[in-house]
Formats: C-alpha cells, structure tokens, sequence
C-alpha cells in the first residue's frame, strides 16, 4: 500500500508541475513587459507592425541615440578610408561630463575609425569633428541633419547638434527615433560598425592604442548579465535630462524587431534599458511570428472568360506571389479582410500567367497585395465561327435550292 501511495504521490506531483509549468509558459506569452521608461515602441521592420508601445508619439530627449544620424549621415557623404586630420582642439568644445576620446592636434584618423569610436565608445568630440568635415561646421550639419528628418517624413524630431548634448530644442520621439534607426540599418556598414562589441584604434603620433568597448553592453559578450544572442545593433544614449535610452534591431527566426526605449531609469546603478529591451524582444518573439497568408499558385478566385472556348472558359486564377506577414499567435484568417479585384472585361483569348486582378489582405492598418493570374489558357472560341459556316450553308443550299425550282417552271 505504501509503494502504491509514493506512486500516486508522485503522479500527482507530475500532473501538477506539468499543469504549472503550462500555466507559465501560457502567462509568458501573453503577458506583457511592466516597463519603467517613459517613451517606448516595438515594431516588425518588415511590415511595420507595431506590437507594443507606450507614449511613442511625446517628445523627448535622445542623448547620444542621435549619433546614429550623424554615423548615416557621414557614410553617405564619405569614404570608410578617407583620412580626416585634427586641426584644432575638437575635445574642448564638448561640455565637462560628456564622453570624449580627446582628439589631439595634428592625429589622423580614417573615416572608419571615427565611426567606430563614434558609435562604439560613443566619443562627443569625435561627433562634433565629423559633423565640422561633413557639414562644415556644427550648425551646418545640424542643418544637413534636419533636411534627413524632412525627408523622412518626420514632425516630432529636431536635431541641434551631432551627438545629443543636451539642448531643449534637441528632441525626439520613440516612433520618430525608430524611423531613423529604420532608415539606418538599410545601410550594411552601418550595421556592421553599430554591431561591434568593441574596437581598436591604433596608436598615432599624438596618442598611444585605444581599445573601447561598446556603450551597448547588449552586444557585448562577456557581459553574462545583459548580453542578447539575437541583438544585431544598436546605440545607447543618457543625459540626466533624457534618461537611459537605447534603440536596437533584433532577429531571430528571420523575425526583425526594432526596439526604442527612451526614458528610461536607472535602479541600483544597473539602467533598466538592458532588462527592458530584452523584455520587449522576448515578448514580441513568443507573441508574435511571421505566417504565410497566400502561397504562390495558390487557388483565390473562379471566373468564367466571355468568349472562351466551352472546355476552358472555366478559369481558375491564383497568386502571383506568396504574402507572408507578422501576426499575433492568437490571431487567424477570420481576422484577415480579403478583396479581389478583377480587370474589366476579361475576354479570350487568355494566356496561363496573364495578371488579370489583384487580391488584397487587410489585418488591422495594415494590408498586402498580390497579384492574380490565369493558371491555364483560355482559348477563343469558335462557335461564332461554325454559326456563320452553317448559316452561310444554309443559304446556299436555299440558292440552290431556289435556282432548280425556277428551271423546273
């Protein structure tokens, strides 16, 4: 009895950790992140989907996020190799508190040395002095930087300066600042410079080796507490003004993510734009997946081809393309809205592969088109054809017909 009774314990203790561990892994899913920053936004680069978000549209401070425009901006008006040579002292210019590599009069760098110290060590001076051999002159670039938001599309953002020193007139927004970085990781070198854990700059004349290790201690390996596997890049930012700032891109699973988190703060000298970010990430990978809504050569729509011939005027029309687009787990196709559209008159002859329509999939502000076309060929048919054959005999036959009854007379 006693054996039977551990084993019916035992059994018990299973069924009730299976059933709490499902209970956790539901509630994971689901749930999600409590998040201390002020100015937060998810989305799927892919689609554009946003899949969390929390005041994005308030303005706020980006402090050294900006330096992304400045690393976009440079790339696109230099070469990795060119060399820049420091005329004055750039490191002066830049307030007591902010993160400088202190340039030296007379030190050579190439342009893809800044970068990386730019975007790595996220050094001030070196901002001001690509902004001063880009632009021309600090304002100049501000200008050059501005034009960039415009272009953009952007209202909610104003850009004073090249690297976030503090201005009231120097904002953003969390949805503004995603766009920007959007636009940012189209560019592969700036992928690559924002991607690294650290960098090394060789001694010059002026200054022995620097080794930096990256601001953004979620790409940085040994950091066990903070690291994130599936992080891609990203550019961290603080002033006491602006918070703890960070936006980043993820993948995993072929599923990109843009995270922006600004505003954020700092709880037992440990800032909350680590745990956060990597909080929205897991939440919108086991929330979210990407999901094949049509398949290419898939059946969508029936018509019957005017003039078609009677064995194939019976056509089915099917997608162009696939459509893959991101959805929540919890979704399905009774939530996706389906509208075809069909070309005017479709009349034979029809040849298989001819677009004759579209079909569009709506799920919620968003939507996906494809084309439709004809999965076989229609052939004109030839009934009008034999009609006139057979009336014309008939006409003949009564010609005929008429011209012997008259010799007959």
């Amino acid at each position: 009895m006693k054996i039977k009774n551990i084993k019916k314990l035992i059994t018990l203790f299973c069924l009730i950790s299976l059933f709490l561990s499902s209970i956790s892994f539901v509630f994971a899913q689901t749930t999600e992140p409590n998040l201390t920053a002020k100015g937060v936004i998810l989305l799927d680069t892919k689609t554009g989907r946003v899949l969390y978000s929390k005041n994005e549209t308030e303005k706020m401070y980006p402090a050294s996020t900006t330096k992304i425009l400045t690393a976009i901006l440079t790339l696109e008006h230099c070469n990795l190799t060119d060399v820049v040579t420091i005329t004055h002292d750039v490191s002066a210019t830049i307030p007591y508190g902010y993160t400088i590599v202190e340039l030296k009069i007379g030190e050579q760098f190439t342009i893809e040395q800044l970068l990386q110290m730019l975007l790595v060590h996220s050094a001030n001076d070196v901002a001001s002095l690509l902004a001063e051999h880009v632009g021309g002159s600090v304002e100049g670039f501000a200008n050059m930087m501005n034009q960039k938001i415009q272009e953009l599309g952007l209202s909610n953002t104003h850009f004073t300066n090249p690297s976030g020193i503090h201005d009231d007139n120097h904002y953003t927004t969390a949805k503004d600042l995603a766009a920007i970085m959007e636009y940012c990781i189209k560019n592969k070198e700036f992928v690559r410079l924002a991607s690294m854990p650290s960098c090394s700059i060789p001694a010059t004349s002026k200054h022995i080796a620097r080794t930096y290790e990256s601001t953004d201690r979620l790409v940085v390996p040994s950091d066990s507490k903070n690291y994130y596997p599936y992080l891609v890049c990203g550019k961290t930012g603080y002033t006491d003004p602006a918070g703890e700032c960070l936006v980043s891109c993820s993948n995993k699973d072929n599923l990109e993510l843009l995270c922006v988190v600004l505003g954020g703060e700092t709880i037992e000298n440990n800032p909350t734009r680590y745990s956060e970010t990597k909080a929205l990430y897991e939440y919108g990978y086991n929330n979210f997946s990407i999901r094949t809504i049509v398949n290419k050569d898939d059946f969508v729509e029936q018509v019957r081809v005017k003039n078609g011939a009677l064995n194939t005027r019976d056509l089915t029309l099917v997608a162009n393309n696939p459509v893959t687009t991101l959805l929540a787990n919890s979704e399905n196709r009774d939530n996706i809205e389906t509208t075809v559209n069909l070309n005017d008159n479709i009349v034979a002859p029809v040849n298989q592969g001819d677009v004759l329509g579209t079909v569009s999939y709506k799920i919620g502000e968003n939507e996906y088109t494809t084309e439709l076309v004809a999965s076989h060929t229609v052939e004109k048919s030839n009934l009008l054809y034999y009609m006139i054959e057979i009336f014309i005999g008939i006409v003949l036959i009564l010609i005929v017909f008429l011209i012997f009854s008259n010799r007959k007379k």
